[in-house]
């Protein structure tokens, strides 16, 4: 293309990733939106809570979102000028491609996820395309604090709470908040600064639920049991049984629009907590996750990934919420990296059963607390010591900030507590492969066009 049609070009920018939905805490969604579009990036790491923004300026979009949500985006080609499509859904973006007549350019892979913790800025010229570029806009220290576990503790749950207490004040006062809680070191933290936390704000605790999935009786429910009744508050927890025959990993991979293993098998519970939740209480709108935890404080057994030693576990910042590799793009231009990709698991069935969610540990001031931690000096290499650490943590923060002496159990996924690994749980456990093909066959008509 010459220069003079080039610069004659006119570019469009569709937006469906619906600017409503942002829960920004400390600013308006228009102020978000010009820190992003002016800059400096380290500017939108002022921005509190959950967001997926788009901002123009002339030929120039530029994009960023939290890490707790997906943002997609797909730039197409017209006769007019370039036309970019940003969306928190790939078949959003496959929908009005086809509206528009433009079905014919998309792939699912020619997709592209905005990397969390970093502005994503195009050029829109039209032909050729220009590559985008990459701002981070969240840096975290590494081994920052000295060796103290006690002082560890109180600074993360100290984070947590901050977090807890500024969303409960943007919500209305009567709303009923629910804990998706399994009894384990992350969703029960969640659970006790939020209870605590509703005190000290001069709110209503009734408000919580800490709502526990069962599937034929799987062992998160004794555990949930176990936690709240050591603590005398057995009476808010409420148990959403499901039919195992409900349970359809072709429907989570529609819904979550991804095929990794366990994280099908993750959403699959979730989606069956949130239908059940849906069917009980018709106007339940706010849920509260755990989702987070585990990347913070490195808490995945090291010994399943064969890519993985604790060494690169321990010495690669965030790379639990980011992913593998270097600069801003690891696993994939697709999907990002890590819990930037996996998010879905936990967003899409909330928002696909119409509930707005809450992961306050996916926070930047959060996973600034965790990144700090010297684990270097508190482990020595040692995996055991590392799996030990989470529940050390966390424990005494809590204990520091509620006096509750929190109940520490072995680490379990959310697949593996909610159901038993009997009957309905093997066929829930796939291959990726497998999973893929179930992913790519919702789009046989674009494959095979």
């Amino acid at each position: 293309m010459n220069q003079s049609i080039s610069n004659q070009s006119v570019e469009r920018v569709l937006d469906l990733t619906e600017p409503a939905a942002n829960r920004i805490l400390n600013m308006s969604v228009e102020q978000a939106r010009e820190r992003i579009r002016r800059g400096p990036a380290e500017a939108v790491r002022q921005i509190e809570g959950s967001f997926a923004l788009v901002a123009k300026e002339g030929k120039v979009v530029r994009l960023a979102r939290s890490l707790d949500r997906p943002m997609r985006y797909f730039l197409a080609k017209r006769h007019q000028g370039p036309a970019l499509v940003v969306a928190q859904r790939i078949d959003a973006i496959w929908d009005w491609l086809k509206h528009e007549g433009l079905g014919a350019q998309f792939h699912p892979s020619y997709t592209r996820m905005v990397p969390a913790h970093h502005v994503v800025r195009i050029h829109l010229v039209g032909c050729p395309d220009p590559d985008p570029t990459y701002e981070r806009f969240f840096a975290p220290r590494r081994e920052a604090f000295p060796a103290d576990l006690q002082r560890l503790g109180q600074n993360y749950i100290g984070a947590l709470a901050l977090e807890v207490r500024q969303w409960l004040r943007s919500l209305p006062p009567s709303e009923p908040i629910g804990v998706c809680f399994s009894g384990g070191v992350d969703s029960g933290a969640v659970f006790l600064v939020t209870y605590h936390s509703l005190l000290k704000l001069g709110m209503n605790p009734a408000r919580l639920k800490a709502f526990t999935l069962s599937v034929c009786n799987g062992p998160d429910l004794g555990q949930s049991r176990t936690f709240l009744d050591r603590l005398g508050l057995g009476l808010f927890l409420e148990v959403i049984e499901a039919d195992p025959a409900s349970l359809d990993p072709v429907e989570t991979i529609r819904i979550v629009e991804d095929y990794k293993s366990l994280d099908v098998e993750s959403a699959t519970m979730a989606l069956a907590l949130c239908r059940g939740i849906r069917q009980r209480y018709p106007h339940w709108k706010f849920l509260m996750d755990g989702d987070g935890g585990d990347e913070n404080l490195k808490d995945y057994p090291v010994e399943e990934n064969p890519e993985l030693t604790i060494r690169s576990v321990i010495n690669n910042r965030m790379l639990y919420q980011e992913g593998w590799g270097l600069g801003a793009i690891k696993h994939s231009l697709t999907y990002s990296g890590g819990l930037s990709r996996s998010c879905t698991r936990t967003y899409a069935p909330a928002c696909h059963f119409g509930f707005e969610g809450f992961s306050p540990f996916t926070r930047p001031g959060v996973i600034e607390q965790a990144e700090g931690i010297p684990f270097i000096a508190l482990t020595d290499y040692d995996l055991q010591k590392l799996y030990r650490l989470k529940g050390e943590i966390v424990s005494s923060g809590v204990k520091a900030l509620t006096g509750l002496d929190m109940p520490v159990f072995p680490k379990r996924r959310f697949q593996h507590g909610a159901l038993s690994v009997e009957g309905p749980g093997r066929r829930l456990s796939s291959p990726e492969p497998e999973y893929r093909q179930r992913f790519m066959a919702g789009y046989s008509g674009v494959l095979s066009a």
